[in-house]
């Protein structure tokens, strides 16, 4: 092995790649434009679509009531929901959206409020739909005001103090620190994102630098020169490797700027009102997304072992068709092995063990969402890097092995 000759590869591939568009593509703009399109473009449409949902005042249908004037009287008099009249046909209604949810009255409803032992109120919605949920969460205030308001005065007839029923208030305050809740809140998707570009980021080259060359007629020509083909394909396999951790660099290096502008606006303006306002529904005081920076740090060190199985695999992969759309087919379903355990990573109440550590991919992704949350566990970061790193070692091993086959180089 001749690191010169290694070297001369690597510059003569990166070179070439440099002047390939899909290379350039995949490894610099997407990664590059693809966090502060997520950041910014999805979340504005985000907040815009969900505003524009809660300002709509949802329609609904009362069912039953007939002895309830009062209470129907009082829903059709709220600003914040629109009754229209009941029909037999409200089940599909509400699936086609056309109306958000209905209420069920049961038979004797005001009389039995009087009396103090009403039945329940039924409110039929369409679970999962957004508009639908607004119009459910308004005619449950209705009633709790209505019931609040029915204890009072039932209270008040007794001479008795409100507070007999509500002695006491409660609240929620958030105590973990902002790198924490946002680590918890962003850390399983930030590893599924580095892992998904590394992988895209060494495919692309990895099928042109096989495949591709196969088909320009030029494998050829590089093997008849006398370069010893370990030394080749541990050039070729940098050039990859290359491609992989740039797609991971610059997602990283616009995710922190997207951080960084994104911290500016939750600062002042309508994006700190919306977060202010989306903490205090969930009970706790508003706090500022954030990730822990050694983290990223320690995201980067965990990445590179897998960065260099990605790129030998797909080299591996690709080595095996005889032109590039082959490759193409070859190693694009590749992804959606990568995919599943990324996802798995980013499930709720999957926590890091012994066995989950040895486990590829899935490791990287569960180890990564502790550290941007600040939480270190170095015993399983060891053992993640060091099978990582042996995982790796084995696949380039065998990159090497099928580049010095016949077989698989000229395949027919």
């Amino acid at each position: 092995m001749n690191w010169k000759n290694i070297l001369t590869v690597y510059l003569k591939e990166l070179r070439d790649s440099l002047r390939d568009r899909r290379t350039l593509l995949s490894t610099i703009i997407i990664p590059t434009f693809l966090m502060p399109a997520l950041f910014f473009g999805v979340g504005k449409i985000a907040s815009g679509i969900f505003s524009k949902a809660r300002e709509e005042i949802p329609a609904i249908m009362v069912l039953g009531g007939e002895d309830s004037p009062g209470i129907v009287a009082e829903l059709k008099q709220a600003k914040k929901l629109r009754v229209i009249t009941a029909a037999a046909d409200w089940k599909q209604q509400i699936s086609d959206k056309r109306i958000r949810a209905a209420v069920q009255l049961p038979a004797g409803f005001e009389a039995g409020l009087k009396a103090g032992s009403a039945e329940p109120v039924i409110i039929y919605n369409y679970e999962g739909e957004l508009k639908s949920g607004f119009g459910v969460t308004e005619l449950e205030r209705f009633f709790r005001d209505l019931r609040d308001r029915t204890v009072a005065a039932r209270l008040a007839e007794r001479s008795l103090p409100a507070t007999l029923v509500k002695p006491f208030e409660f609240k929620r305050e958030n105590v973990a620190p902002p790198e924490k809740v946002g680590g918890n809140m962003l850390g399983g998707f930030v590893p599924y994102l580095i892992i998904i570009l590394c992988f895209t980021g060494a495919m692309y080259p990895a099928m042109d630098l096989t495949a591709g060359e196969k088909e320009r007629g030029t494998m050829e020509t590089l093997l008849c020169s006398p370069v010893p083909r370990v030394d080749i394909v541990l050039g070729k396999f940098l050039m990859v490797l290359t491609g992989s951790l740039s797609a991971m660099m610059f997602s990283l290096l616009s995710m922190g700027i997207s951080a960084f502008l994104g911290g500016m606006l939750f600062t002042g303006g309508g994006t700190a009102r919306l977060a202010a306002a989306t903490n205090t529904a969930q009970g706790g005081a508003a706090v500022m997304p954030m990730i822990d920076p050694l983290g990223l740090f320690g995201v980067v060190a965990m990445v590179l072992p897998v960065a260099v199985l990605f790129s030998a695999v797909i080299f591996t992969v690709a080595l095996f068709a005889k032109s590039y759309k082959e490759a193409q087919s070859y190693v694009a379903p590749m992804i959606f092995v990568v995919i599943m355990p990324a996802v798995v990573g980013m499930l709720p109440g999957i926590d890091l063990n012994l066995r989950l550590a040895l486990v590829p991919i899935l490791n990287l992704s569960l180890v990564c969402k502790e550290m941007l949350s600040g939480v270190w566990h170095w015993q399983y970061i060891a053992i993640i890097f060091g099978s990582s790193s042996l995982y790796a070692a084995l696949a380039l091993a065998l990159a090497v092995r099928m580049f010095n086959r016949e077989d698989v180089m000229f395949r027919a």
